[in-house]
């Protein structure tokens, strides 16, 4: 956040009363009386209580504004969600950044930062728009769509009371520029397709949100190449999104038993596919299960159930089976419950990637990481 320090200035009541230990940089630490920027420190009730009164002020002080909060993820919804219930009852308006976000992406922070369950509780909240997009082109549309929703309309009463949560990650990745064929609308929606499968025998759908699209993409390539089975590549950006909207089907068609039925927005889209749909994510399997019911394909996930560790990003996700080797595996997996191929692909699969098919479930409360996680590939 240093590039807005300058620009916006952080509040301080009395100024700049000091000669910060960065300020021959372009990007210093800069106080100001009217700094736009409110360093609170490690105190999210209050950061909190700020970000209500900011986000209520178009009500109660005839004043639009919207706030930005970012914090550690794993200390949102968790450490005060009794303060996001009541931003969401006090019908506040604003953006909630979940930051340093996943169970593997902060690497060496261990049991107590990483997050893997904040959209499992976000999920809670009929206010929030859960959001956890994996590229700037997708971040950039869900605020755009933000913006739009809470003071779009000239009409008060035409926008919406809501606020958003957004998880945003600190590892660095090679960011590519929207497809020509994705619009904003299929972003905030929750799910568009990426990239069609190449042409092969056998055919399966993985989604990703998140980080986890390196290892959906690592995967893809691999499963054409060695395996011969062609992927498209989905990108999920809210399962709330979509389990809201089928619901809102469910019960439309529920009411209304004597009209054509309509179909979820996740089974229309999922249904221009062959095979199985494999889900891989940072977070809870919970998350992406939360559309489970509507996939109208075989449906299995991967997501990093457990507490986190203190370790690197590649020992991380081996241990939490979300890593391009086991997303190989659980795509072959699926499509041999299928009969589409031989159980003893998948087998050839396991040993080539060095998974030890011994070690327990990481998301058991009781589960130790052994030495090395497995790490690494056979050389055969």
């Amino acid at each position: 956040m240093d590039s807005l320090f300058r620009e916006f200035g952080i509040y301080a009541p009395f100024g700049q009363l000091y000669e910060p230990v960065d300020h021959e940089l372009l990007l210093s630490y800069s106080e100001d009386t009217d700094g736009q920027i409110l360093e609170e420190g490690i105190t999210e009730p209050g950061s909190l209580a700020s970000f209500i009164a900011a986000g209520t002020s178009y009500a109660n002080l005839g004043v639009p504004m919207v706030p930005f909060f970012t914090f550690y993820s794993m200390f949102g919804f968790q450490r005060v969600g009794d303060l996001i219930w009541s931003a969401a009852d006090s019908r506040a308006r604003g953006f909630l950044m979940g930051a340093t976000a996943g169970r593997t992406t902060l690497a060496g922070e261990g049991l107590q930062h990483l997050d893997g369950h904040s959209h499992v509780l976000s999920s809670t909240v009929p206010a929030c728009q859960s959001y956890d997009p994996a590229f700037a082109y997708e971040l950039a549309a869900i605020v755009d769509d933000g913006l739009e929703r809470m003071y779009g309309s000239e009409d008060p009463e035409a926008n919406d009371d809501i606020f958003y949560y957004v998880t945003v990650y600190n590892e660095p990745h090679v960011m590519p520029p929207r497809p020509d064929h994705v619009t904003a609308a299929d972003i905030v929606a929750g799910l568009y397709k990426m990239t069609d499968a190449l042409e092969r025998p056998v055919s399966a759908t993985l989604l990703f949100s998140g980080p986890a699209h390196l290892a959906a993409m690592e995967a893809a390539e691999e499963l054409a190449d060695r395996w011969n089975v062609g992927v498209d590549l989905w990108s999920a950006t809210s399962y709330k999104r979509l389990r809201e909207e089928a619901l809102e089907v469910e019960r439309h068609n529920r009411l209304h038993p004597e009209s054509e039925k309509v179909e979820p927005l996740v089974t229309r889209l999922l249904a221009d596919g062959n095979g199985p749909v494999v889900a891989v994510t940072d977070f809870m399997k919970a998350v992406p299960d939360q559309v489970s019911r509507w996939v109208p394909r075989p449906f299995h996930v991967l997501g990093t159930d457990g507490f986190g560790r203190s370790d690197t990003r590649e020992a991380l996700r081996r241990f939490f089976e979300v890593d391009a080797g086991h997303v190989v595996v659980t795509v072959l997996s699926a499509l041999a419950e299928t009969g589409a191929i031989e159980p003893s692909v998948v087998a050839e699969a396991i040993e080539l990637h060095g998974i030890d098919v011994h070690l327990p479930d990481p998301g058991r409360h009781d589960s130790v990481p052994a030495t090395g996680h497995g790490i690494g590939r056979s050389e055969s």
